[in-house]
């Protein structure tokens, strides 16, 4: 069997490589290959439980079609100044370009059409000027909020757009490996995803990895096999913060998201915001080895009294270290151990004073978790002292920007870790040096966000097609 496109993965990027050569008139065969369910069978059981079961052969919430969109909190930005480095790869101003285009696509989908971030100008000064004051910098960035429930809405009509456009699409299906003979990519083997049985090998023209940043092991393996060119990328370690809405109420209000990025004393590592949810909900998502890693949802329609936000220290490794990802990993088992296998969460009061948190504790305080089956404990016995300092002193100097942000009765969970990819190496047209052989999204190590994501997917889309 045989097409002319196979895209491996069914996020973002691969969804949108699929949907632009469909409105491009292509005629080409397309084969999406999705680990997951579609996604009316994605169905996540702690809603129910009310406690994560840790589902087998993998999480819903992050495997499936559209990945961990379909249950994020479904922000678009709308800048090319945010979720990565695309931009010094085709260019600030066709990237720019392109996320305009990809937005009317996400519109014609059922996307909410009010943009947050517009306007306010005095306010946006306002927030600006104390940013500055406490040494950060604030990111102007419109924001398209589709909320949690609505994501998975728009991503199901854009399913069921692709079936019934004719492409194909293998369910709870894997690739185990990529056929490249001759420095050219030729086929995928894939086998079912439960069983790791039934193996089979399809032929591809194309072929796209978009398997994002849930499959950024696999990836590394195919790199190191077949010797696809990389670099070691980037790991975040961080903690998902929680505060009442009260405190984030101005930036709320405001921006929806306030996009801050500063350096902190001593180390001078990148830190930023990421994924703010106003009146939202921390949430964990399972990855490979039963991984518990902490997230935040935000509906349209159900609120919290608390708004969350993810604080992200970037650490970028040098020779003879080349293992940001196992790095990663690693941390994120440490906090899962004295969690027992659960997220954590401390009080900001606790770490300053050097001491655990109790759950007694957390019941006395201001500010409830919207993760109940949180475990109380201490984050800073499990994350590095380097990435924990980054954090605190970074909360710190949002407390200018915040007040009362820095309270003692803040919540901090983690771990919050970013599995980017090592950074391949890809041309402007996103190919490999293995001919044939594309790369894109979070996977690619090139973006980070649904947006920046489904854009590399709509370029690809349109270079294909043209052939």
């Amino acid at each position: 069997m045989k097409y002319d496109v196979i895209i491996v993965g069914a996020g973002p990027s691969g969804v949108f490589t699929a949907l632009e050569l469909i409105k491009q008139k292509s005629d080409k065969e397309i084969l999406i290959i999705e680990k997951g369910r579609s996604i009316e069978k994605r169905y996540c059981p702690k809603e129910k439980t009310k406690v994560c079961v840790s589902c087998k052969p993998y999480c819903h919430i992050t495997t499936g079609f559209s990945g961990a969109g379909a249950f994020s909190d479904g922000k678009l930005s709308l800048s090319y100044e945010v979720g990565g480095d695309l931009p010094k790869l085709i260019g600030s101003d066709r990237v720019q370009e392109l996320i305009s285009y990809t937005d009317k696509l996400y519109l014609e989908f059922g996307a909410d059409k009010k943009v947050e971030g517009l306007g306010n100008n005095e306010e946006i000064k306002d927030i600006r000027r104390k940013a500055i004051e406490a040494g950060l910098k604030l990111v102007d960035c419109p924001i398209r909020h589709l909320g949690t429930e609505k994501a998975h809405e728009i991503y199901r009509k854009i399913q069921n757009y692709l079936l019934d456009a004719g492409v194909y699409i293998r369910f709870d299906t894997l690739v185990k490996d990529i056929i490249v003979e001759e420095g050219v990519a030729k086929a995928v083997k894939i086998a079912d995803s439960k069983t790791k049985n039934n193996e089979e090998i399809i032929y591809g023209d194309k072929i796209i990895i978009a398997s994002g940043r849930k499959g950024a092991d696999w990836l590394k393996s195919m790199c190191l096999k077949h010797e696809i060119n990389h670099v070691a990328g980037t790991v975040d370690i961080g903690v998902r913060v929680e505060v009442r809405n009260e405190i984030m109420e101005k930036v709320n209000n405001v921006l929806y998201e306030s996009k801050l990025i500063g350096y902190p004393e001593p180390y001078r590592n990148k830190v930023r915001t990421f994924c703010q949810n106003p009146g939202g909900f921390v949430s964990q998502e399972n990855y490979d080895d039963d991984l518990a890693i902490v997230n935040g949802h935000s509906y349209k329609n159900k609120k919290s009294d608390n708004t969350n936000l993810a604080i992200l220290s970037s650490h970028n490794f040098s020779e003879p270290f080349n293992q940001p990802i196992q790095y990663g990993k690693k941390v994120a088992e440490l906090v899962n151990m004295l969690g027992n296998g659960k997220i954590l969460v401390q009080r900001f009061g606790d770490i300053l004073d050097g001491k655990r948190t109790w759950q007694e504790e957390l019941d006395q305080s201001n500010v409830k978790p919207t993760l109940p089956d949180a475990v109380a404990g201490d984050l800073t016995s499990a994350i590095p002292y380097r990435p924990m300092m980054n954090i605190i002193n970074f909360i710190k100097a949002m407390n200018i920007v915040v007040p009362g942000f820095a309270s003692r009765e803040t919540l901090l969970y983690g771990p919050e870790i970013k599995f980017y990819s090592n950074k391949i190496d890809v041309d402007k047209n996103f190919e490999t040096n293995i001919r044939g052989l594309y790369c894109l999204g979070d996977s690619s190590g090139w973006t980070r966000g649904l947006m920046m994501a489904s854009v590399m997917g709509v370029l690809i889309g349109k270079i294909i097609s043209k052939e």
